[in-house]
């Protein structure tokens, strides 16, 4: 039996091989996060309109775009949220098992622009020092940006 199947599996050709494993496999929106640090080492941190009260703070983070790489949604993400351009470096997480999304966080450094943050999804855009976190920030960023290589 395994045997048929390779051979239909063969037969059957790229095009129509993909489209069966997109349709028998799980979708997931990939959330992208950006550690963005100036060059005093100083994290940026946005105080997110939609995010619970009680833990409004994180890092520039957003969902990536079909056809978008991974550092390129950094870049825009942070650009959509504060106006302000990075430099994408070092992959500093990557994980998953949550029910229908997976996470990657990179290390980004401050190359231009002007901070203003988009009133839409942020109420404030501050830098923070590392050792001088707010009350309000999410557990798993403030991890990152422990972990980052400031």
């Amino acid at each position: 039996m395994k045997r048929i199947v390779a051979r239909i599996w063969h037969r059957i050709g790229g095009p129509l091989q993909w489209r069966l494993l997109w349709l028998a496999n799980p979708k997931f929106m990939v959330g992208v996060t950006g550690v963005v640090r100036d060059a005093d080492g100083n994290v940026l941190l946005l105080r997110h309109r939609m995010w619970r009260e009680d833990r409004p703070w994180g890092l520039p983070t957003g969902y990536a775009k079909k056809g978008e790489t991974f550092q390129e949604t950094v870049v825009r993400e942070v650009r959509e949220e504060t106006g302000l351009d990075v430099r994408v470096g070092e992959l500093v997480r990557l994980t998953s098992g949550y029910r229908l999304r997976a996470e990657v966080a990179y290390e980004a450094r401050l190359t231009g622009g002007t901070l203003r943050a988009d009133p839409l999804e942020i109420l404030e855009a501050r830098w923070f020092a590392p050792g001088d976190l707010p009350e309000g920030l999410q557990d798993s960023h403030r991890s990152l940006i422990g972990s980052g290589s400031g």
